[in-house]
């Protein structure tokens, strides 16, 4: 009777979502499992196919997207454990927003990385629900800080700090967040946590790397099509924020982060094209910030 609750449900909701215009994710989610064994998989792909329907199938906001407007992004969630009788995950998600860049048939890397501690309880067919000041459901919160992630960042990156009013959503996930006991969610456990990237993304400090976000993106990038040469100064600018940033909060790995990601295309963007001079202050930046990817940023001169 549950399965066949779930199954009615799903579709109800389905068809109300073709009603809607206002949903601001195109999220793919993959549930991989193949480190468990021994265990029932249809747990595994109901998960999948209700994580799909949370993330897509719901307004965060109230801004109004069309359907070509909106914002792509994949989540792949490894399940390392899984133990039934206390219907508890324990995996790890690896995650990617990505936006268009304009006149191309190019998308470009917002922002990745990997979350080592996606660790929630689920029971098969449950209704996921969020409600942001009362927050009971460890699942849903994780699910809920990555989709309001998701659309702050990219907003940054079509106006100036334009997702500040989103990524103060996220910060409220992160404060209501500190009564679960799951890791990724406390401060100074880990540099690299759900706390520890919000809290350094929007503070003061680290304004520039926000600014960067808009100069590298909207006025870099989008840009490229039109006049390559303005638009690469853009970039060199952009990069010299992300110095900047690295200045002001030399702990924050942020800035790693974003040259980790965005390597290939950096390295693209300079390799045969540029001045001599905006090859050597983006090198020095690179090299200095993240000198594990010297053999890469080395391409950057030639």
């Amino acid at each position: 009777m549950r399965r066949l609750l779930f199954m009615m449900m799903t579709a109800l909701l389905s068809l109300f979502s073709i009603e809607m215009n206002a949903q601001e994710l195109n999220c793919k989610i993959k549930v991989i499992h193949s480190q468990v064994q021994g265990t029932n998989t249809s747990v595994f792909k109901t998960l999948e196919t209700a994580l799909n329907e949370f993330m897509n199938n719901r307004a965060w906001t109230d801004l109004q997207y069309k359907e070509e407007e909106r914002i792509d992004c994949t989540m792949n969630i490894t399940i390392k454990q899984y133990k039934p009788e206390e219907n508890a995950f324990v995996g790890e998600c690896l995650f990617q927003l990505s936006r268009p860049v304009y006149n191309s048939n190019y998308n470009t890397t917002v922002f990745s990385m990997r979350d080592n501690n996606f660790n929630f309880n689920y029971q098969e067919y449950d209704q996921l629900e969020f409600n942001l000041t009362n927050m009971n459901n460890e699942l849903t919160a994780l699910m809920a800080y990555y989709a309001y992630l998701f659309i702050g960042l990219d907003l940054d990156t079509f106006s100036p700090l334009g997702g500040t009013a989103v990524l103060g959503i996220v910060e409220q996930i992160v404060n209501n967040a500190q009564t679960f006991s799951g890791a990724g969610w406390k401060a100074f456990s880990d540099d690299r946590n759900r706390h520890a990237i919000i809290n350094d993304y929007v503070e003061s400090s680290m304004e520039p790397f926000r600014q960067l976000q808009y100069k590298y993106h909207r006025l870099g990038l989008d840009e490229m099509t039109n006049n390559a040469d303005r638009g690469r100064t853009a970039i060199t600018e952009s990069i010299e924020l992300l110095k900047e940033a690295h200045s002001n909060k030399s702990m924050s790995q942020l800035p790693a982060i974003f040259s980790d990601y965005k390597r290939d295309e950096i390295v693209n963007v300079y390799k045969e094209h540029g001045t001599a001079n905006e090859k050597e202050k983006v090198y020095t930046i690179l090299s200095d910030l993240n000198p594990s990817q010297n053999k890469y940023w080395d391409n950057i001169k030639k």
